[in-house]
């Protein structure tokens, strides 16, 4: 999983863009006034010009007119609230959530209701029809539908797999631990015996997370651990909403973040959290984790994949282990369900309404969702990324640059996560290595995930659009609760006083707007159970 996977206001999930933003006409075309159809597109850093990809091909000869594409890998934030705010944006824009939900309800008239066009989309409607959780995604409250999701299918059901540095337990003499006080007594030995073997026993890092920021958690953090005391989360925690027996809540004021932190506090003291966990960026964060030539530096940690996480030359030493209980009397693990975030990407193409190439527009749009085009905007060309065997049989191919691993050469060739389309669940795929090793890691929490029903068990956020007013009030509220909360996290962890300062903190966030946040939530989640029957 190459981009950092971001936290969710809820992957998706985009990375970090980090190259100049590009203007390329495919086709030799001119200005605004010209007959193109123009088409911008948010890419990752990494992917190379949309001319260089064969697929595009056939999205310009479904259009039927020339196209121009705009291609932007930095800074899409300020570029794209100038283009809003002048109310002037190109008649297709392309990426993963690039305009959001927020976008939509704010700059009403901008975006095209396409719920009136579906005999336009054949392919789409099929989706819908098909995966019925991608019209919920796609549709406002009010019945229109501004932008269209993707569905890639074979993604696991969660992003977040924890993984123990197996040749330190071995070394010790060491069984996986399977509680929380077995891991702290794991963790002692990791920091006060040489784990690694290298004759210095002062520099392992017996445990490391992914930073979370002021906006709440994601991937590859220890609000995994609420799934010890029994509590499903969704995307890492995101802003911290659940769902149990049909109510909402938030484990920001749940006595089980307690809980969870209190641990984390009692690790921090005790010196086995890295010094730098609280400030350190997610670059830092892989860089420390893949320690240095074949010696290991981190003893426990959560991630995408071992490799991804700990990088090929030092991945075999580390296995993937279950949901840890709380402690032995511990009946109930639970662990973050993230399969809508993985499987599905929200916004990922979206029609201008003052577009006046609609026709093309619309052809361009359900071409995408074609299953040819679906797979090669996902994982590259044929011949190149991915072979056609016939009858609905393809193989992704290794990559051609052998310097590369399958998850960059995937972001190098095409648009990949970022693209629109609809992966089929009566074809046959051969997967890249990337997504074997991450589905076959996720073997340990089976059990975990198998006990959540999605559609009782945890907050559907991707599947619920909020009105203006309500998204716009939450906003607000999220403002003025995540700063202090999240403050508060890692001054808790780092300096304790969870118990002393608990009740004034929970009165604190209560009267900053939470059990009114809550309250929007629960009544979005009752229409939505009520939808579903």
């Amino acid at each position: 999983m190459l981009p950092k996977p971001h936290r969710r206001g809820g992957p998706a999930a985009v990375a970090s863009l980090a190259a100049a933003a590009l203007l390329l006409s495919a086709c030799g075309g001119g200005g605004e006034d010209d007959n193109a159809l123009h088409i911008l597109v948010v890419k990752h850093a990494l992917t190379g010009p949309m001319a260089d990809m064969g697929w595009v091909a056939d999205i310009e000869e479904a259009a039927g007119i020339p196209v121009e594409w705009e291609e932007v890998s930095a800074d899409w934030d300020q570029k794209k609230s100038t283009m809003l705010a002048a109310g002037d944006i190109p008649d297709l824009v392309i990426g993963a959530n690039a305009v959001t939900d927020a976008d939509m309800v704010t700059f009403t008239g901008l975006f095209e209701d396409l719920s009136d066009d579906m005999d336009a989309l054949p392919n789409v409607q099929a989706m819908f029809d098909a995966r019925p959780e991608t019209e919920l995604m796609a549709t406002r409250p009010d019945g229109e539908v501004f932008s269209i999701p993707s569905y890639r299918r074979f993604w696991p059901q969660t992003s977040t797999r924890q993984y123990i540095n197996q040749q330190w337990l071995d070394n010790l003499g060491l069984e996986q631990p399977t509680t929380w006080d077995e891991l702290h007594e794991v963790l002692l030995a990791f920091k006060t015996e040489d784990a690694n073997g290298n004759g210095d026993p002062d520099d392992e890092i017996p445990i490391d997370w992914s930073p979370a920021g002021e906006s709440g958690f994601g991937y590859f953090q220890p609000s995994v651990f609420l799934g010890s005391l029994g509590l499903p989360i969704t995307n890492g925690g995101g802003s911290g909403y659940f769902v149990e027996d049909g109510t909402v809540g938030n484990f920001l004021t749940d006595p089980r973040y307690k809980e969870v932190v209190s641990f984390l506090h009692d690790l921090y003291a005790d010196g086995l959290v890295s010094a730098d966990v609280m400030t350190q960026d997610y670059s830092a964060y892989q860089s420390v984790g893949r320690g240095d030539g074949d010696t290991a530096k981190v003893g426990f940690s959560w991630g995408w994949t071992a490799s991804d996480r700990f990088g090929p030359q030092i991945a075999d030493q580390y296995a993937p282990i279950a949901p840890l209980a709380a402690d032995a009397s511990t009946t109930d693990v639970a662990w973050t369900y993230d399969s809508y975030s993985l499987n599905y990407g929200l916004n990922t193409i979206t029609m201008s309404a003052q577009s006046t190439k609609k026709d093309a527009a619309l052809k361009v749009i359900d071409a995408f969702y074609g299953q040819d085009l679906s797979l090669q905007a996902l994982w590259g060309e044929f011949g190149q990324n991915i072979e056609d065997g016939g009858n609905g049989v393809y193989t992704v191919l290794p990559p051609a640059d052998e310097t590369l691993d399958p998850s960059s050469w995937k972001w190098t060739t095409t648009l990949a996560d970022n693209s629109p389309g609809w992966i089929r669940d009566d074809i046959e795929v051969t997967l890249p290595t990337d997504i074997q090793e991450a589905v076959e890691d996720e073997a340990p929490f089976a059990d975990a995930l198998a006990a959540i029903d999605p559609a009782t068990d945890i907050w559907p956020g991707e599947l619920i659009k909020m009105n203006a007013e309500d998204s716009s009030r939450l906003s607000l509220l999220h403002t003025d609760i995540l700063g202090p909360a999240m403050q508060r996290w890692a001054t808790w962890i780092t300096e304790g006083g969870v118990d002393a300062e608990w009740d004034d903190y929970v009165a604190e966030l209560e009267g900053l707007g939470l059990t009114e946040a809550v309250e929007i939530h629960q009544r979005y989640y009752d229409e939505y159970l009520a939808a579903q029957g």
